[in-house]
């Protein structure tokens, strides 16, 4: 019995355990390991797994909003671009529309003046061929008269002179 004895003092003296209290802790830890693996451990994976799912699915949606939002930018870009062109043609339409506008305008008054000088040009021909007539017959109705009086008399080179003269001053008194 010593010997059992002294088989407890040693083991009593190794941390102060008995072996029986070792093996009952040993137990119940496996007891509790077992428990938890079924009422703890799955219950934590399962929401694990569904907590990294989510995850993914939070990731996954952010891609799309992502490659959307690059999609919407350059549509928006794209647009953009094609209202500048838009634009940019309206400028330059209305420029060309201002252009022609001015060219006819400049074209018009130009074929308005041209006609006006036309006119002015024909009322001057016909004014002078009024005068031109008209003298044409004052000195028609003056080489009458004129010879009207030299036929009247025969004239000396002092006379004729003197008729020339009185005719001018008769011209002149009459315009």
């Amino acid at each position: 019995m010593q010997v059992f004895t002294g088989f407890s003092i040693i083991n009593a003296s190794v941390g102060s355990l008995q072996v029986g209290d070792m093996l009952a802790q040993l137990f119940f830890f496996i007891v509790l390991l077992v428990l938890i693996r079924k009422f703890a451990w799955g219950p934590l994976m399962s929401m694990m797994q569904k907590r990294e799912e989510y995850v993914a699915s939070e990731i996954e949606a952010a891609e799309k909003s992502r490659a959307e939002a690059e999609r919407a930018q350059e549509e928006a870009t794209v647009q953009l671009k094609q209202t500048k062109q838009e634009a940019q043609k309206i400028i330059e339409d209305a420029r060309n529309v201002g252009a022609r506008q001015e060219q006819e305008i400049v074209d018009s008054a130009r074929k308005e003046a041209e006609r006006i000088k036309r006119a002015a040009q024909e009322e001057i021909q016909n004014e002078k061929e009024k005068a031109i007539q008209a003298l044409q017959d004052k000195v028609a109705s003056l080489s009458v008269l004129i010879a009207s009086k030299v036929i009247e008399k025969e004239i000396s080179a002092q006379d004729q002179e003197k008729l020339i003269n009185d005719y001018i001053k008769e011209v002149g008194e009459e315009q």
